[in-house]
């Protein structure tokens, strides 16, 4: 069995087990964490996660990170600056992050996620260099009431998360789910 198949498999046992209702924010967040190589794989297999969720008797929301980033910065005044001089981007990320968090606010709102809802975080590869993953999750978690479900190409040793391998990772509360944890 490929390790996509094992991850799905290991997703589909945690999330079918009942949900507690009073976890905190940080508690209702899931990292599926899988090597990045296997970035187009798990991009193609999206699908069957939003199967094995809905099969468990859960909603399902996708929000894509992905494009978010050269779509914001195309409209900012001075775009063309900050391509010039890319030292000066730095100075823009906290705006990005606003952007971010206000986007997926609206996103919630215009499907009315509910406590049932599984809400799937895909792309969090491209905010490498950007922004760190842990404070992304921390603002965007709190405005899901039900799960929020983070595709993470990278790794977890300890509850220690590294994206893409790249730097020193973070702690984090979330659950981790991988290919050969079993449930």
């Amino acid at each position: 069995m490929s390790r996509i198949k094992r991850l799905i498999q290991s997703y589909g046992k945690y999330i079918s087990v009942p949900w507690r209702t009073d976890a905190a924010a940080p508690q209702r967040v899931i990292f599926c964490v899988y090597n990045e190589n296997d970035e187009r794989m798990i991009r193609a297999k999206t699908e069957e996660f939003e199967l094995v969720t809905k099969e468990a008797g859960y909603g399902w929301l996708l929000f894509d990170l992905t494009d978010t980033f050269p779509e914001w910065l195309i409209l900012q005044r001075y775009s063309l600056r900050y391509f010039e001089n890319p030292d000066l981007l730095p100075t823009l990320l906290g705006r990005y992050m606003e952007h971010l968090v206000d986007t997926f606010s609206e996103f919630l709102r215009q499907r009315c996620s509910e406590e049932n809802t599984v809400v799937a975080l895909k792309g969090v590869g491209t905010l490498f260099g950007f922004l760190k993953v842990k404070d992304l999750v921390d603002k965007l978690s709190p405005l899901v009431k039900g799960r929020l479900l983070v595709f993470f190409p990278g790794s977890c040793e300890n509850d220690n998360y590294r994206l893409l391998d790249g730097y020193d990772g973070w702690n984090y509360l979330a659950v981790t789910i991988t290919e050969d944890k079993e449930w």
